[in-house]
């Protein structure tokens, strides 16, 4: 059984988001790294690139896929987790400790759309 986190929000695409005011918070969930296996790397935007809701915007690699990362919100980056550069793993270690991205959303609303930890753990429950 994969571990869902308190307090965050979840996309069908295994992305989660923690809301911090108008910033969103973007990493990928427990069941997205344990079905990816080994994690050698990710692949971020940069800085002050945009992202838009549901599009790709970027992609993580393991030993034995690729996988790619589609945004829960649409916005500006502000930061991208440069640990990862130099030890992808971290993801497979702690998901919900080891942020990708942070993006200062261009409309907050768009949260609505995404799943509570609940409705997460019982989309996690239909796909198995």
């Amino acid at each position: 059984m994969s571990k869902i986190a308190e307090g965050l929000l979840y996309s069908g695409s295994h992305e989660w988001v923690k809301v911090e005011g108008d910033m969103a918070v973007i990493g990928i969930s427990d069941f997205a790294q344990k079905s990816m296996g080994n994690i050698v790397y990710v692949d971020m935007p940069d800085e002050d690139d945009e992202v838009v809701k549901d599009e790709e915007f970027g992609a993580v690699e393991s030993v034995k896929a690729a996988s790619d990362l589609y945004s829960p919100v649409s916005g500006t980056v502000v930061e991208k987790n440069a640990a990862l550069d130099d030890d992808p793993g971290l993801l497979n270690q702690d998901p919900y400790a080891n942020w990708i991205i942070k993006v200062r959303m261009s409309d907050p609303a768009e949260t609505g759309s995404l799943m509570d930890s609940a409705a997460y753990g019982e989309f996690l429950e239909k796909q198995a």
